[in-house]
């Protein structure tokens, strides 16, 4: 990639670190945190991770309809401390964002707190070194931490979903600094999310979906599945969500493997799981306040129906729920309640020199 003519706006940075913190958080091009400074030689680095040519659009991306091209992920990602092998995965997320059915625009100017979920499964994950265990959702891992982050820079910079301005979310979520996962395959008693989604096992894999931060759901006393689902269930169904409000969405099970199994040791398949969280996370119209049951009842074309039971479920069919299994020891789960105005996507990883 020497001698390739970058076509972003170049200028001299500081000599310190320290300045060019200041220089990028004063233009409004950081999450807050420091960054890497984008130099011409990390940029081209960093472009060594894909062969698509360097002003290749890979989306337009809301609100402000920026033009993603290679460079400007490349850019993006440099300043979030990503490796170049990174960017097949991030470049894969991005494109998969685009797609109308996942309605990003909605999901950068929403005063709901969501954040799209990077979910990486196949190969790439182990070699990428990707942390799909202990901790999975917070620190630790380089890989989890950077992609996330070149993410939301890159909605950031490119989308313009800067807090407050074109992001207009009422508090936010900690999960807009970095939201990227891999499946914990390996203990995983059910067939994988990309399998399950019509891949193979030997590819890589990205899905994104537009959700909440993770909300716990602890049972350390069930010895039945049975029992687990009891308790994931009730805990699942949440009357104040965007997804009970207006029964679109897919929303997400996270279950910790000692669930996981507990669940699929006694017989359970995915879809089994499925179906009773579907039914029996459901509310009664009753539970909701009057003027929210008049919601229903008055506007169905906007927030659906009751079934025949009167009951309000969390998305349209049992379908739409989503599983996955993540995580390391311990008798944790926890659900992702999502924006729902928006449908999963799941892509394939474009690998370099594979087009």
């Amino acid at each position: 990639m020497a001698g390739v003519d970058l076509q972003s706006e170049k200028f001299k940075l500081p000599d310190s670190s320290e300045a060019v913190d200041r220089l990028f958080y004063g233009r409004g091009w950081t999450d807050g945190l420091p960054v890497v400074a984008p130099t011409y030689e990390r940029i081209l680095k960093m472009m060594g991770g894909t062969h698509l040519d360097p002003q290749e659009v890979i989306a337009d991306i809301p609100p402000k309809w920026g033009p993603a091209t290679v460079e400007k992920i490349a850019i993006n990602c440099v300043m979030a401390g990503c490796l170049p092998e990174y960017m097949p995965v991030v470049i894969t997320a991005i494109k998969a964002m685009s797609d109308g059915k996942f309605n990003l625009y909605g999901i950068q100017a929403t005063t709901h707190p969501v954040a799209p979920i990077c979910i990486v499964n196949g190969p790439i994950a182990k070699q990428l070194e990707m942390n799909s265990g202990y901790g999975t959702f917070g620190p630790g891992a380089r890989s989890n931490a950077a992609i996330g982050r070149g993410i939301r820079l890159i909605l950031i910079n490119i989308g313009g979903a800067i807090p407050g301005r074109l992001d207009r979310a009422t508090q936010g979520t900690s999960a807009k600094y970095t939201y990227c996962i891999a499946e914990n395959e390996d203990e995983n008693p059910w067939e994988p999310l990309h399998v399950e989604k019509g891949f193979s096992r030997e590819t890589s894999v990205v899905t994104v979906n537009g959700v909440e931060s993770p909300h716990n759901l602890n049972d350390h006393v069930s010895t039945t599945g049975l029992s687990v689902l009891q308790t994931l269930a009730a805990g699942f169904g949440c009357i104040g969500s965007n997804n009970m409000n207006f029964q679109t969405g897919q929303p997400i099970l996270c279950l910790g493997p000692e669930h996981a199994n507990k669940i699929g040791g006694d017989g359970y398949s995915k879809a089994d799981v499925k179906k009773f969280i579907y039914e029996n996370s459901a509310a009664h119209l009753s539970r909701f306040s009057d003027q929210n049951q008049r919601r229903y009842l008055d506007y169905p074309t906007r927030y659906g129906m009751p079934d025949d039971k009167g009951m309000i479920h969390m998305a349209k069919r049992w379908e739409e729920i989503m599983i996955i299994v993540v995580g390391g020891a311990g008798k944790h789960s926890c659900c992702m309640p999502t924006f729902g105005e928006s449908t999963a996507v799941t892509m394939a990883i474009e690998m370099p020199g594979k087009r």
